[in-house]
């Protein structure tokens, strides 16, 4: 049975795919840029694509290189932050519906694998950092 997540935050969203490859790629549209990073994964069938400016220039330079969290830290901190996320997505007069657009249906029954658990996390502090947002106590950057 396919295992199929969607997902979009800003351009942020999981949808089933065919190889297993990451890929940044940056689009001019005038005065903006879009900044793309892609995961994907054959064995799982899954796709995340995350569209932010500046997301890819985050992961470069100021986020923890891969392999500093355990994937179960991940994964455990990305369970509190997607739950965080999608209680802002349902209180759209409460919290900028701009910015949490669509519900992650993220599953922690689910090994999505280091890399994904990876970007989504620091995802989640590229966007406190970015739009000043705070989630729950236990998942403080």
């Amino acid at each position: 049975m396919k295992n199929l997540i969607y997902v979009f935050i800003l351009g942020l969203f999981i949808y089933s795919c065919s190889s297993t490859k990451t890929r940044e790629m940056k689009t001019s549209n005038d005065d903006a840029v879009i900044d793309t990073v892609v995961i994907a994964n054959d064995e799982l069938e899954y796709e995340i694509i995350i569209i932010e400016p500046g997301f890819s220039y985050f992961l470069a330079s100021e986020a923890q290189p891969e392999g500093y969290y355990t994937q179960n830290y991940l994964e455990n901190k990305n369970r509190f932050l997607v739950t965080d996320y999608n209680q802002r997505v349902q209180q759209p007069f409460r919290y900028d519906p701009d910015i949490y657009v669509q519900e992650i249906n993220y599953d922690p029954t689910i090994d999505y694998g280091y890399e994904v658990n990876y970007k989504l996390y620091n995802y989640f502090v590229f966007l406190s950092r970015k739009y000043n947002q705070r989630f729950s106590v236990s998942t403080r950057f």
